[in-house]
Protein backbone atom coordinates (compact mmCIF):
# COMPACT_ATOMS: atom_id res chain seq x y z
CA UNK A 1 0.00 0.00 0.00
CA UNK A 2 1.58 3.07 -1.02
CA UNK A 3 2.08 6.02 1.99
CA UNK A 4 0.87 8.91 1.63
CA UNK A 5 3.98 10.65 0.56
CA UNK A 6 3.98 8.90 -3.05
CA UNK A 7 0.60 9.29 -3.41
CA UNK A 8 0.83 13.01 -3.34
CA UNK A 9 4.08 12.52 -5.53
CA UNK A 10 6.35 14.28 -2.33
CA UNK A 11 9.40 12.68 -3.10
CA UNK A 12 11.11 10.93 0.31
CA UNK A 13 13.66 12.87 1.52
CA UNK A 14 17.25 11.13 3.03
CA UNK A 15 19.80 11.64 5.43
CA UNK A 16 21.74 13.01 2.49
CA UNK A 17 19.70 15.05 1.25
CA UNK A 18 19.42 16.13 4.62
CA UNK A 19 23.50 16.86 4.87
CA UNK A 20 23.70 18.22 1.44
CA UNK A 21 21.60 21.25 2.43
CA UNK A 22 23.42 22.04 5.83
CA UNK A 23 26.27 24.08 4.13
CA UNK A 24 29.43 24.83 6.50
CA UNK A 25 28.07 22.68 9.26
CA UNK A 26 25.69 25.00 10.77
CA UNK A 27 26.45 28.45 12.31
CA UNK A 28 27.18 27.31 16.19
CA UNK A 29 25.82 29.66 19.08
CA UNK A 30 29.44 29.72 20.70
CA UNK A 31 31.28 31.46 17.74
CA UNK A 32 30.79 34.64 18.33
CA UNK A 33 32.57 38.08 19.42
CA UNK A 34 30.86 41.22 20.91
CA UNK A 35 32.33 44.50 20.78
CA UNK A 36 31.15 47.25 22.66
CA UNK A 37 31.52 51.55 22.53
CA UNK A 38 31.65 53.33 25.68
CA UNK A 39 30.66 57.57 25.36
CA UNK A 40 33.51 59.40 25.14
CA UNK A 41 32.16 60.96 28.43
CA UNK A 42 32.71 57.81 30.30
CA UNK A 43 36.72 57.55 29.42
CA UNK A 44 36.94 53.51 29.16
CA UNK A 45 40.29 52.92 28.32
CA UNK A 46 41.43 50.41 25.62
CA UNK A 47 42.91 47.93 27.63
CA UNK A 48 39.05 47.27 29.01
CA UNK A 49 37.82 47.58 25.15
CA UNK A 50 40.04 44.47 24.21
CA UNK A 51 39.25 42.98 27.37
CA UNK A 52 35.41 43.32 26.51
CA UNK A 53 36.12 41.14 23.41
CA UNK A 54 36.47 38.16 25.54
CA UNK A 55 34.70 38.33 28.50
CA UNK A 56 31.23 38.94 27.40
CA UNK A 57 30.76 35.32 27.40
CA UNK A 58 26.98 35.32 26.24
CA UNK A 59 24.74 38.04 24.14
CA UNK A 60 22.08 37.08 21.51
CA UNK A 61 21.76 37.93 18.13
CA UNK A 62 18.72 40.55 17.74
CA UNK A 63 14.63 39.44 17.60
CA UNK A 64 12.86 41.38 14.66
CA UNK A 65 9.61 42.70 15.55
CA UNK A 66 6.58 44.24 13.52
CA UNK A 67 4.06 45.13 15.86
CA UNK A 68 0.37 44.59 14.71
CA UNK A 69 -2.34 46.83 14.62
CA UNK A 70 -5.69 44.88 15.13
CA UNK A 71 -8.85 46.98 12.96
CA UNK A 72 -12.46 45.54 14.03
CA UNK A 73 -14.46 44.92 11.12
CA UNK A 74 -18.15 43.27 11.11
CA UNK A 75 -17.26 41.15 13.99
CA UNK A 76 -13.58 39.94 12.40
CA UNK A 77 -10.26 41.55 12.94
CA UNK A 78 -8.44 42.60 10.12
CA UNK A 79 -4.38 42.63 11.07
CA UNK A 80 -2.25 45.18 9.39
CA UNK A 81 1.41 46.20 9.88
CA UNK A 82 2.24 48.74 12.75
CA UNK A 83 5.29 49.90 13.53
CA UNK A 84 8.98 48.60 14.05
CA UNK A 85 10.22 47.38 17.77
CA UNK A 86 13.23 47.12 19.05
CA UNK A 87 13.68 45.28 22.13
CA UNK A 88 16.60 45.50 24.74
CA UNK A 89 19.38 43.76 24.38
CA UNK A 90 21.27 41.55 27.22
CA UNK A 91 24.94 40.44 27.79
CA UNK A 92 26.40 38.52 30.24
CA UNK A 93 29.65 39.29 31.14
CA UNK A 94 32.33 37.51 33.04
CA UNK A 95 33.60 39.82 36.01
CA UNK A 96 37.71 40.14 36.66
CA UNK A 97 39.15 40.58 39.66
CA UNK A 98 39.85 44.49 38.57
CA UNK A 99 35.94 44.89 38.21
CA UNK A 100 37.43 46.94 35.01
CA UNK A 101 33.89 46.63 33.08
CA UNK A 102 31.32 46.55 35.48
CA UNK A 103 33.24 49.96 36.96
CA UNK A 104 33.05 50.94 33.09
CA UNK A 105 28.99 50.29 33.12
CA UNK A 106 28.58 51.62 36.34
CA UNK A 107 30.39 54.76 35.51
CA UNK A 108 28.36 54.66 32.40
CA UNK A 109 24.67 54.45 34.13
CA UNK A 110 25.96 57.24 36.85
CA UNK A 111 27.19 59.81 33.84
CA UNK A 112 23.28 59.30 33.16
CA UNK A 113 21.79 60.18 36.39
CA UNK A 114 24.55 60.52 39.66
CA UNK A 115 23.66 58.39 42.84
CA UNK A 116 24.49 61.54 45.04
CA UNK A 117 22.40 64.36 43.25
CA UNK A 118 20.05 62.58 40.20
CA UNK A 119 22.02 65.14 37.63
CA UNK A 120 23.65 63.53 35.05
CA UNK A 121 24.27 63.94 30.99
CA UNK A 122 21.07 65.56 28.81
CA UNK A 123 22.15 65.20 25.81
CA UNK A 124 21.51 61.55 23.78
CA UNK A 125 24.76 61.90 21.66
CA UNK A 126 27.00 62.31 25.04
CA UNK A 127 25.50 58.93 26.92
CA UNK A 128 24.81 56.44 24.20
CA UNK A 129 27.34 54.61 21.80
CA UNK A 130 27.27 51.99 19.49
CA UNK A 131 28.00 47.94 19.69
CA UNK A 132 28.66 45.03 17.58
CA UNK A 133 27.56 41.17 18.23
CA UNK A 134 29.59 39.17 15.01
CA UNK A 135 28.29 35.55 14.31
CA UNK A 136 31.67 33.84 13.31
CA UNK A 137 32.34 30.82 11.23
CA UNK A 138 34.32 27.57 12.40
CA UNK A 139 37.40 29.09 10.05
CA UNK A 140 37.42 32.07 12.53
CA UNK A 141 35.60 34.53 9.96
CA UNK A 142 32.69 36.56 10.68
CA UNK A 143 29.82 35.15 9.01
CA UNK A 144 27.32 38.06 10.19
CA UNK A 145 27.40 40.65 12.18
CA UNK A 146 24.99 43.03 13.67
CA UNK A 147 25.41 47.05 14.62
CA UNK A 148 23.36 48.38 17.38
CA UNK A 149 22.70 51.80 16.89
CA UNK A 150 22.90 54.33 20.27
CA UNK A 151 22.77 51.82 23.29
CA UNK A 152 22.74 52.39 26.51
CA UNK A 153 22.69 50.68 29.83
CA UNK A 154 19.73 50.71 32.14
CA UNK A 155 20.21 47.56 34.36
CA UNK A 156 23.66 46.20 35.62
CA UNK A 157 22.28 43.03 37.38
CA UNK A 158 23.54 41.82 41.41
CA UNK A 159 26.44 39.53 41.68
CA UNK A 160 25.07 36.95 44.31
CA UNK A 161 28.03 36.55 46.98
CA UNK A 162 27.96 33.11 49.31
CA UNK A 163 30.46 31.45 51.21
CA UNK A 164 29.29 28.23 50.09
CA UNK A 165 30.13 29.49 46.03
CA UNK A 166 33.48 27.78 45.65
CA UNK A 167 33.85 27.02 42.37
CA UNK A 168 32.57 29.70 40.26
CA UNK A 169 33.62 32.72 38.39
CA UNK A 170 31.42 35.81 39.49
CA UNK A 171 29.51 37.08 36.22
CA UNK A 172 26.53 39.78 35.78
CA UNK A 173 24.32 41.21 33.10
CA UNK A 174 23.94 43.95 31.13
CA UNK A 175 20.27 45.52 29.78
CA UNK A 176 21.37 47.69 26.62
CA UNK A 177 18.45 50.22 25.42
CA UNK A 178 18.94 49.99 21.09
CA UNK A 179 17.39 52.56 19.02
CA UNK A 180 17.72 50.30 16.20
CA UNK A 181 20.13 47.50 14.69
CA UNK A 182 21.09 46.77 11.04
CA UNK A 183 22.47 43.17 9.67
CA UNK A 184 25.58 42.95 7.30
CA UNK A 185 26.82 39.87 5.54
CA UNK A 186 30.41 38.69 7.12
CA UNK A 187 34.01 38.29 5.19
CA UNK A 188 33.82 34.46 5.62
CA UNK A 189 33.70 32.16 2.62
CA UNK A 190 30.49 30.33 3.76
CA UNK A 191 29.14 33.80 5.09
CA UNK A 192 25.48 34.70 3.35
CA UNK A 193 22.02 36.48 3.55
CA UNK A 194 21.41 39.87 2.75
CA UNK A 195 22.45 43.41 4.10
CA UNK A 196 19.38 44.65 6.28
CA UNK A 197 19.66 48.12 7.21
Amino acid sequence: MATRQQQNNIPLRKITDFKSKLTGGGARPNLFEVELAFPGAVGVDNDTLQKARFLVKAAALPASTVAPIDVPFRGRVLKIAGDRTFETWTITVINDVDFSIRSAFEKWMNKINKMNDGTGLTDPEAYQADAYVYQLGRDGGILRSYHFYDVFPTNISTIDLSYETTDTIEEFTVELQVQWWEASRGNSPNAGGEDIN
